[in-house]
């Protein structure tokens, strides 16, 4: 067997569809968001500003985080020692976990340390807990939720994405007796769409389910204290496990679940990929804690982060670019085919400094590659037109389809 070559043709076919994706060397630096410097494969440089970062609220340079760390580093040290059962649990993880359950108003809070390890180890542990689970699962899930749901060797059922009537049929067709738990999430991040957490909680009651939502993509961002959109409808206390990030609107790293004491202490005893895990360093853990805290008290971050989502939907809108709009903060731009993605992401970047990445199969369908832009309070005036300029001149010079997508 020759190794080498089947690596070679492993990473050729990528090549051949348009879909090899590399690394952009980029240096972003506190006090200029979105600015960063972009180090070119020559070994110069040039300003950027990033237009794809999941540091929605520019909290990853908020002097009250970055003064946290700074605390929390000089006090504790660089790492935390070891797992949260040996060694690993520090008056910072303990904050951070009672700022999150105070978020979401649930008993207690469980952190990870990432959203997706949180999705893949709660959702592959609950069949343990709960013996003859079934796990109804929207088909767009988060890839870490399907990780999680196909490897914990219990039932699965995939439901067509928001489809309730096809989730309905499902939980009628099994046995009325058999544990279940729906799982889905709040804010799809590819076309930026919204579950219906109400109608799907009401499913759940009527057929004695469980709730698993993700939030990643709305914590921080939507609600009164940013809980996410479960708080902002109100529903926060029919959700039975709720998982979020750290790592986009608080701007740091880490992931969590919040739920009831008891799920909490069930999922921290027998999850694997807790119990194995090395705690977050206690600067992150603190830096986190500052943020969601900072965050509950400072709505007009949130308000502004929607209206320069609205702003840039609306300009593109204008210029008949092919945009899916469902009402979120994400914004994707259709362009149909991986080449010509990667390509206008590359002359964005190369002929304007404005960095987007392409988004292509497998993370969103063959026929939907698209770019998708992350709008940002720390976004002025002189950027956003900037960038509609270079769209414009691009969508013109490649021929691109300006014909609008229905959101």
């Amino acid at each position: 067997m020759d190794y080498a070559a089947k690596l070679d043709d492993a990473i050729a076919r990528l090549h051949d569809e348009g879909r090899y994706r590399t690394f952009i060397d980029i240096e972003r630096r506190s006090g200029h968001f979105p600015h960063a410097i972009w180090t070119k494969p020559d070994g110069s440089e040039q300003p950027i500003s990033v237009w794809c970062g999941n540091d929605y609220l520019g909290m990853g340079q908020n002097p009250v985080v970055l003064e946290a760390i700074h605390e929390a580093t000089d006090s504790a040290g660089a790492g935390s020692g070891g797992t949260r059962n040996i060694s690993g649990t520090t008056v910072y993880h303990k904050r951070l976990e009672a700022e999150l359950a105070d978020l979401h108003g649930k008993e207690s809070a469980l952190l990870f340390t990432s959203a997706y390890i949180a999705n893949d180890a709660t959702l592959s542990t609950l069949p343990k807990l709960f013996p003859g689970l079934i796990i109804y699962s929207d088909e767009l899930n988060h890839a870490s939720m399907i990780e999680g749901v196909r490897r914990n060797g219990g039932a699965k059922r995939i439901f067509r994405h928001n489809d309730l009537a096809h989730l309905r049929e499902l939980l009628e067709a099994d046995d009325p007796a058999a544990p279940k738990l729906i799982a889905f999430e709040s804010i799809y991040s590819m076309d930026g769409d919204f579950g219906p957490i109400e109608a799907i909680c009401d499913l759940a009651d009527e057929f004695g389910a469980l709730t698993y939502v993700d939030e990643v993509h709305a914590v921080g961002m939507y609600g009164p204290r940013g809980g996410g959109v479960a708080e902002r409808d109100r529903l926060m206390h029919r959700l039975d496990i709720i998982n979020g990030t750290l790592a986009k609107a608080y701007g740091v790293m880490g992931g969590y679940i919040a739920a009831s004491h008891k799920m909490c202490d069930a999922i921290r005893s027998y999850a694997p990929g807790f119990i194995f895990t090395t705690s977050l360093p206690p600067a992150v853990a603190a830096g986190a804690a500052a943020s969601v805290a900072w965050l509950k008290r400072h709505p007009e971050l949130r308000e502004k982060h929607q209206e320069q989502a609205r702003v840039l939907k609306l300009r593109l809108k204008g210029m008949g670019l092919p945009i899916i709009d469902h009402g979120s903060h994400i914004v994707p731009v259709i362009v149909g085919d991986p080449v010509h993605t990667k390509k206008l992401s590359d002359m964005l970047l190369e002929n304007y400094g404005i960095y987007v990445q392409p988004i292509n199969f497998p993370t969103v369908p063959r026929g939907t590659e698209r770019l998708r832009f992350t709008p940002s309070p720390v976004h002025g005036p002189e950027e956003m037109n900037k960038l509609i300029r270079a769209l414009d001149e691009l969508w013109s010079h490649c021929a691109l389809n300006r014909a609008e997508l229905a959101g």
